[in-house]
């Protein structure tokens, strides 16, 4: 097959046509993508190195939902804390209205209620749990809170027993015996010392858990802040002006133009040579 020969004008303005197209490719797709960098031929060390950062940052994603159930944990220990708090304070009236009263039968009816609140307690100790963890259901259970990708930044929060009966931590015995003679007095005066004593353990049980809770909390926010920044990091690594992106299509375009009315011209030249014959 014979070799079509071109003028080196209608050659110079192929080549500069070819050139510019290129360039346009190029510019379309950091349009349709929005990035200047879209692999490693463009620019190898901001490619991997945005990848890098964006890698970091979807693996601290990753750890900052585990931080919001963390959260979410930590807040129905505390919800739990709350209502037994209540619930005490509550057997610690019954008992004190039990103990302002000498007749037997208000004292054998005060004494059930006392055991139905402590029943409550229980049932709220055990119903404290989110996914399966309960901070409140004893010293076994225990949630790890992890912050980043180091082994040592985790946080473990320990979990407490907040039950009356069996191997509760609260120590409130179910009541018996609150009879009008002495030995109702003495009962009801130990269930009151029992109740108080529980009441102070659940308030630093408490404060143990809003501790945690502003942690946990903080590194969430702080987390969240350098996700930011490294997403940041990434962009500025990657991503294309889009006005200066704009300019350079219409400046393109504009060129592209030119070099077809070029090539247009030197194609009439070489072809004014029919006229001779």
């Amino acid at each position: 097959m014979s070799t079509i020969s071109l003028t080196d004008s209608m050659r110079s303005n192929l080549l500069s046509l070819q050139n510019t197209q290129s360039l346009m490719d190029l510019t379309q797709e950091r349009l349709s993508t929005g990035k200047k960098v879209n692999s490693a031929i463009d620019n190898p060390s901001s490619y991997y190195t945005a990848q890098s950062l964006s890698n970091r940052a979807s693996d601290l994603s990753a750890l900052l939902d585990s931080m919001g159930q963390a959260i979410q944990t930590i807040k129905a220990a505390d919800e739990g804390i709350e209502a037994i708090t209540n619930f005490a304070q509550q057997a610690k009236a019954v008992a004190q209205s039990a103990a302002d009263s000498s007749d037997a039968t208000e004292r054998a009816a005060y004494l059930d209620q006392f055991n139905e609140i402590l029943k409550q307690i229980d049932a709220v100790a055990e119903d404290s749990s989110y996914k399966g963890i309960n901070l409140l259901g004893g010293e076994t259970n225990k949630l790890t809170v992890k912050f980043s990708e180091k082994e040592n930044s985790k946080l473990v929060i320990d979990g407490v027993n907040a039950k009356t009966s069996g191997d509760g931590s609260l120590g409130i015995a179910a009541a018996t015996a609150w009879g009008a003679d002495a030995t109702g007095n003495t009962n009801i005066a130990t269930a009151i010392g029992q109740v108080e004593a529980a009441i102070t353990k659940l308030r630093n049980w408490s404060s143990e858990f809003g501790n945690n809770y502003s942690i946990v909390q903080s590194r969430e926010e702080f987390t969240e802040n350098l996700i930011n920044v490294l997403t940041e990091g990434a962009d500025k690594l990657t991503l294309a002006d889009m006005n200066e992106e704009s300019a350079n299509m219409l400046a393109l375009q504009t060129r592209q133009q030119l070099a077809i009315n070029s090539l247009s011209l030197a194609s009439q030249a070489s072809q004014s040579v029919l006229k001779l014959f």
